[in-house]
């Protein structure tokens, strides 16, 4: 559909690049015959343009069009800082 971007919340797990962070995003869904709830992450990178993410931030991203080779989403917002992190 045009016009809809994708959110998701997930936990930054890398700042080490500059103006982006990698940020995982856990899914759990049961397992269609089994019924098991099955956890799978997946990693994104995201544009920060401020560097304000640290690691173990809890961050809302944005889909975006594409800023690099593998970038396409932008931090919107940080939902909760990392224990013990600078403000």
């Amino acid at each position: 559909m045009k016009g809809r971007r994708r959110t998701l919340v997930g936990t930054v797990v890398s700042d080490k690049m500059d103006k982006t962070v990698v940020v995982e995003v856990l899914r759990a869904k049961p397992h269609p015959i089994y019924g098991k709830v099955v956890r799978r992450t997946k990693r994104y990178k995201a544009h920060d343009e401020e560097n304000k993410c640290r690691e173990g931030d809890v961050v809302r991203i944005l889909e975006s069009r594409p800023l690099s080779k593998e970038k396409r989403w932008v931090v919107v917002d940080i939902l909760s800082r990392a224990a013990g992190g600078e403000g």
